[in-house]
């Protein structure tokens, strides 16, 4: 039976179809309307309305009849059917997500986004996995890398990398779980990674335990170095440039007091947060360290780091495009434990705003960035200019009241520490030395003879490490030639009977070999083409001799006239002869002050 049956069956049974009945005669129809009003009187006076055209009833059983419209009911049935399927599927999915598995997002530039990748690299499913991006990139310590040595090959090192188009799958503590990488746009020239984590269970603990594990396994590889960060471009926040090895206090020379000083104050102030807040007092810390290049102020900063496992996020003032707004940002958006570098203060504004730039030249090449004390000023024409436009010539916008408000206004964030460096202490601007901002002045002067004497300590005093034996290991292992080289500086250990003395190269030259004539170098420095190689074997002196020749040493050193840089310097080219530094000690003074003398005549014509 198909759909026109069924229709005309359905109309049938209520209008009579005009084709199989005629037309009742006029009487029969009067008489039934008789018989009809005496039963029901109402329906005497409502007549009753009989359809005289069935068109719309043919159309439609027509129509019902047609077999593309069954064919389009089936594929109407069939697609809610499977709309249906597909919803039930997607709830299904979705309680199964939300109830059984946990989902986490590192972004690239957080730091969370490192202690993943790190702890991701100890895994032993991810170093054998099979599809990788090969990257040339000096990328940070997190980075899975090979097991060949390339340190004679290249300064770079291979490090793989998650692949953007691979989902990997480990087991954790019997828990499944996948790693992808994703990268997206930001902004027209940007791109930004994310690191996402799917684990198939339904505690969250399970993700605290990674995340606390990937912390723990992250700080455990930085315990033997810092952490250096770097403003990104416009101030938009912070990035790891990458790490720097920690360095002992006992490396830094300074003036007895200086050093114990800074670290007890420091450490003093990080130890007592409760007590800053019971009174009201801002948990800041300020230190401004100025005086003469080369005189260790960097380096003293990098080992006060590492003495108290801080970070150094160096605060650049003179960073294109830098403004007010932007460095209240880059400040609030420090951690609450860290070192907040700006080297050369002096050096960021312009003299309009109360703090003056140094452009003069420097032959001291140790402390990278800072200026010299007497140095000539800008031109006054670029200077006005900088001046009415409100910028300097590196085209940054801060002002010095942003600086300040940076420093210690409300948006100030606390509990970090500052560290401020100038060589122009005098032309910084009064507000900016102010307690509260910079709370300790400490002046960095030109190397005393203790500076001296104990720089040459460092260098050639024995050492009983593990790293000294190794290299004296390999040292007995050297070449002949190395050793005969070094044969005038060479003296056995003095006998009990006998006080210790300090050899001359040709004393030295007579005890050590019988066959050997003495032999005096008559060179009074070295170049850099004859300086010894740093690989050769130093003479065996004892601490005495040592001591004694640092004493020398100290005396051919006039004090408050070199920096401690340039002594570095000079050591480094006899750093496997103590007794030629200090014989030619005296000529290479005479040398630097020739070089001064120059250098300040040609600044006064």
């Amino acid at each position: 039976m198909d759909a026109v049956d069924i229709v005309q069956k359905a109309f049938s049974a209520f209008v009579p179809s005009p084709s199989t009945s005629n037309i009742p005669p006029e009487s029969s129809c009067k008489d039934n309307s008789d018989a009809a009003s005496k039963l029901n009187p109402v329906a005497q006076q409502t007549p009753v309305a009989v359809p005289q055209d069935d068109s719309l009833i043919a159309t439609l059983a027509r129509v019902a009849s047609a077999p593309a419209i069954r064919d389009w009911f089936k594929l109407i049935l069939l697609g809610a059917v499977l709309e249906m399927l597909r919803r039930t599927y997607m709830h299904v999915t979705q309680f199964v997500a939300e109830h059984f598995w946990i989902s986490a997002s590192f972004d690239e530039e957080d730091e969370s986004y490192s202690w993943i990748m790190f702890w991701l690299s100890q895994q032993p499913s991810w170093r054998t996995a099979r599809t990788v991006e090969v990257s040339g990139r000096q990328l940070a310590a997190y980075v899975v890398r090979g097991s060949h040595d390339y340190q004679e090959q290249s300064s770079r090192e291979p490090a793989y990398l998650p692949s953007l188009t691979k989902t990997y799958t480990l087991w954790y503590n019997g828990y499944y779980m996948q790693v992808s990488r994703e990268e997206r746009q930001s902004g027209m020239w940007k791109a930004r990674e994310t690191l996402r984590l799917n684990i198939l269970c339904r505690s969250r603990a399970v993700l605290d335990k990674i995340v606390e594990d990937a912390l723990a396994a992250y700080n455990e590889s930085k315990k033997n170095t810092i952490g250096i960060y770097v403003s990104e471009s416009m101030g938009d926040g912070w990035r790891c440039s990458g790490s720097r090895p920690k360095r002992p206090l006992s490396s830094i020379i300074l003036d007895p007091g200086t050093k114990d000083l800074l670290i007890d104050d420091a450490r003093d102030f990080l130890s007592n947060q409760a007590w800053y807040e019971r009174r009201g007092i801002p948990f800041r810390r300020g230190y401004l360290l100025h005086g003469a290049p080369g005189s260790g102020k960097t380096s003293v900063i990098q080992a006060i780091a590492g003495e108290l496992n801080l970070d150094v996020y160096i605060v650049s003032l003179s960073r294109s495009g830098m403004d007010d707004a932007a460095l209240q940002k880059l400040f609030f958006g420090l951690p609450e434990r860290c070192i907040a570098l700006m080297e050369d203060i002096d050096a960021a504004f312009t003299a309009r705003r109360g703090v003056t730039r140094d452009n003069s030249d420097d032959d001291d090449t140790t402390d990278k960035g800072e200026g010299n004390a007497s140095g000539e000023m800008k031109d006054e024409k670029k200077e006005d200019r900088n001046a009415k436009d409100g910028t300097n010539e590196t085209g940054t916008r801060v002002t010095l009241s942003g600086l300040l408000n940076a420093l210690d206004g409300v948006g100030a964030q606390e509990g970090r520490i500052l560290f401020a460096t100038t060589n122009t202490y005098a032309k910084l601007d009064p507000a900016l030395c102010r307690p509260g901002r910079m709370d300790l002045h400490i002046e960095f002067k030109l190397a005393s003879k203790y500076q001296a004497e104990e720089l040459f300590k460092c260098f050639y005093l024995p050492s009983d490490d593990d790293e000294d034996k190794k290299q004296s290991k390999d040292l007995k292992t050297a070449p002949v030639e190395s050793e005969k080289s070094l044969a005038s500086e060479v003296q056995p250990e003095p006998s009990s009977s006998q006080p210790p003395s300090i050899p001359s190269s040709a004393s030295i030259s007579t005890l050590s070999s019988e066959n050997t004539t003495p032999s005096v170098s008559t060179s009074p420095l070295p170049s850099l083409d004859s300086a010894a190689n740093h690989s050769t074997r130093s003479p065996r002196l004892t601490q005495d001799q040592v001591l004694s020749l640092a004493k020398q040493f100290a005396d051919a050193i006039p004090n408050r006239q070199c920096s401690m840089a340039s002594l570095q310097c000079y050591l480094l080219m006899y750093k496997t002869r103590p007794v030629t530094a200090v014989e030619d000690a005296p000529a290479w003074v005479e040398q630097e002050r020739i070089k001064l003398t120059k250098k300040r005549g040609e600044k006064t014509t």
